[in-house]
């Protein structure tokens, strides 16, 4: 693969891990409670269209895995970093497992949400691609974006929210995070296309998944 391709694997990558540990933080948009997440996670789906849309389906699903690899390993090393014996003078312990440490229905939500709505961003906006015969790439990724982010969002609250706050609660949050998300890909799509255009033309390179194995647990 080329560096274009290590470059787009690694932006991907970053803006997953840098999402999920400013999510730990709340913040207000336009009346809206969103997670400080919101500023970064949306640009990993951009950067999954464009994955998907340049190199294809198969490349993309290599990526989410080493992705969620990487997550599983930060998760990890913050654990134990948490768990060791901090020095008698350092007080930052509490903020550091406040900010830092998720609890494991947290975790397990995130993860698994991430699986899903990444997942099916990438073969949604394969099949389109087939569909549209490589035509209206702005509906290929917002298309691929409302069934990602819908599946993201709505997952993710379930299992991380379900049963503590009411059931009206837990739509509006889905609604929101998904609305919002949405727009945020809508607003960005002439930069998506304008990476898309550059990467093609330099990789040489327009994926069409006609014979491909959508199985995601397929790596090769």
């Amino acid at each position: 693969m080329s560096w274009r391709f290590i470059a787009c694997t690694a932006l991907f990558i970053t803006c997953l891990l840098t999402a999920n540990v400013t999510a730990a933080k709340l913040i207000s948009v336009g009346g809206l409670t969103l997670s400080a997440g919101i500023v970064i996670f949306p640009v990993s789906y951009i950067l999954g269209d464009v994955l998907t849309e340049v190199w294809g389906y198969g490349a993309a699903r290599r990526v989410i895995w080493l992705a969620f690899g990487c997550n599983v390993l930060m998760v990890a090393a913050i654990w134990a970093g948490g768990a060791l014996r901090p020095a008698p003078f350092w007080k930052g312990q509490a903020a550091y497992e406040e900010i830092l440490g998720q609890a494991p229905r947290i975790l397990i939500a995130s993860l698994t949400a991430y699986l899903l709505g990444e997942f099916a961003n990438a073969y949604v906006l394969a099949r389109l691609k087939i569909a549209t015969a490589g035509r209206w790439l702005w509906v290929r990724t917002i298309g691929s974006t409302v069934a990602g982010e819908g599946l993201d969002s709505l997952v993710f609250v379930a299992l991380a929210f379900a049963g503590t706050v009411s059931a009206g609660a837990l739509v509006q949050i889905v609604v929101n995070q998904w609305l919002v998300k949405v727009a945020y890909e809508a607003v960005a799509t002439p930069l998506t296309y304008a990476a898309v255009g550059w990467l093609k033309a330099r990789e040489r390179l327009d994926t069409f998944d006609l014979h491909t194995d959508f199985n995601p647990l397929k790596l090769s």
